[in-house]
């Protein structure tokens, strides 16, 4: 059987965290109506891609996005992994404040632009931290499911810092942020990661 693997990644559909502009991991945000339209499109474009598992952070958006996904292929259930949550900010979570979302995609960009991983917002997660659990994560994935297709949806900050820690995307990609329910191809051929198309 074949190590190579191929992750459909995306992140999850639009969900009532973004419209309020409430910054953090914030589990238990759901999508809205407009999320669900778009959970929607994406499962239908992964119609005949042959995924045999699809896998999801604990995040209630995060979930509902794959089990639109799931249903849509004709797959029972969905898989969560806790370790591909966003990250989180701490005592901050929650907060709509213009600073903090501004100190938060400083930290951002300082993970996967300069690669400087001790900070963070907040009492929150460090980037050593966040990039550890994706990349566990993913890994995990992969090598459960050698020889498969495998959907994956995540977040659009730890998403971003893990695969750019696997793929080496750095600031090629930063100022693009992952949109909503499009799905992008990353691979695992036994040996690298590979991600060639970024959607932002």
């Amino acid at each position: 059987m074949s190590d190579h693997v191929r992750l459909l990644c995306l992140r999850h559909a639009e969900s009532e965290n973004v419209v309020s502009s409430a910054a953090g991991a914030l589990p238990l945000a759901r999508l809205t109506g407009r999320g669900r339209v778009q959970a929607g499109e994406a499962a239908r474009r992964l119609i005949g891609e042959g995924i045999t598992r699809v896998y999801a952070s604990t995040a209630v958006r995060a979930r509902q996005t794959a089990q639109i996904i799931a249903r849509t292929v004709g797959l029972d259930g969905v898989a969560t992994l806790p370790e591909l949550a966003e990250f989180g900010i701490g005592e901050l979570e929650g907060t709509s404040d213009p600073v903090v979302r501004a100190r938060t995609a400083e930290v951002l960009r300082s993970w996967v632009v300069d690669g400087k991983l001790d900070e963070a917002v907040g009492d929150g997660e460090d980037g050593h931290a966040v990039t550890a659990r994706v990349v566990d994560a993913l890994t995990s994935i992969v090598t459960a499911h050698p020889g498969e297709t495998v959907a994956v949806v995540g977040h659009v900050g730890s998403l971003t810092v893990g695969l750019s820690a696997l793929c080496g995307l750095g600031g090629r990609v930063w100022g693009a942020p992952l949109p909503h329910a499009v799905p992008f191809e990353v691979e695992w051929d036994g040996d690298a990661w590979r991600c060639e198309a970024w959607p932002g």
